[in-house]
């Protein structure tokens, strides 16, 4: 089979790169990660049997996904998280496990049919999860769609009430004086990860960003939060 897997983060392109390697001879598998090069005419000239799109941050154009079967890794247990920052939105809700759901792209947004789920743990920063969660897509998921072949896995729609999740902003990372203890750590990690802005609080003239967070014992015993800070100077604030 011909393959494409489009991604722009590191440990997937990382890891697709293991995969293609894996399958040299047997499939063909090609792997974009700028958008520059993922074009309609490069898709047509390659005709491919699946297209596989574990995070992809750019609308796709429709003469690829009404021409090729597009297939979309979503960290929720669909219906359930339709939309933005399911990652972000499933931690601030309390939620310790999730699944990823393989679905087919179409017009609507996250509501294509099923291909498969797979139980995925919330536990940790942001950036182990979506280590944790590529590793799961590239040596589980993806491999079943390439063994089974063309066309063996059909996908069924969606069953339930969508929930729909909407894309958190970065003023939403901020902390407040009226958290307690582990609601400040989810908002630590679930921001700790490539690319995203931190958690953090304005001081003075500073922003201070945070990561790196995790529970230590004091020498009574006493469980403390600690994380890594970074000073940033405000946009306009001078040097003292």
């Amino acid at each position: 089979m011909k393959i494409i897997i489009a991604t722009i983060k590191s440990w997937n392109i990382e890891r697709a790169k293991v995969l293609q390697k894996k399958y040299e001879g047997v499939h063909e598998i090609v792997i974009y990660t700028a958008r520059e090069e993922f074009t309609s005419d490069n898709v047509c000239d390659f005709r491919p049997d699946y297209i596989f799109l574990p995070h992809w941050s750019y609308i796709m154009p429709r003469e690829i996904t009404d021409h090729w079967e597009c297939v979309v890794f979503h960290m929720t247990d669909l219906p359930y998280g339709r939309g933005g920052s399911p990652l972000q939105n499933l931690i601030v809700r309390g939620h310790r496990e999730t699944k990823i759901s393989a679905i087919r792209m179409t017009e609507k947004l996250d509501g294509g049919p099923v291909y498969m789920k797979h139980p995925l743990s919330l536990e940790g920063s942001a950036q182990e999860i979506f280590v944790r969660c590529s590793d799961i897509i590239f040596q589980e998921m993806i491999p079943l769609f390439l063994d089974a072949g063309k066309g063996k896995i059909t996908p069924v729609p969606q069953a339930g009430e969508p929930v729909v999740f909407r894309r958190r902003k970065p003023e939403e990372g901020r902390i407040t004086s009226d958290m307690k203890t582990d609601e400040i750590y989810d908002y630590i990690r679930m921001l700790d990860a490539e690319g995203y802005p931190r958690a953090y609080i304005e001081f003075g003239g500073y922003r201070l960003e945070f990561e790196q967070a995790g529970f230590l014992r004091d020498d009574t015993g006493n469980e403390e939060l600690s994380a890594r800070v970074v000073f940033r100077r405000l946009p306009d604030q001078p040097e003292s």
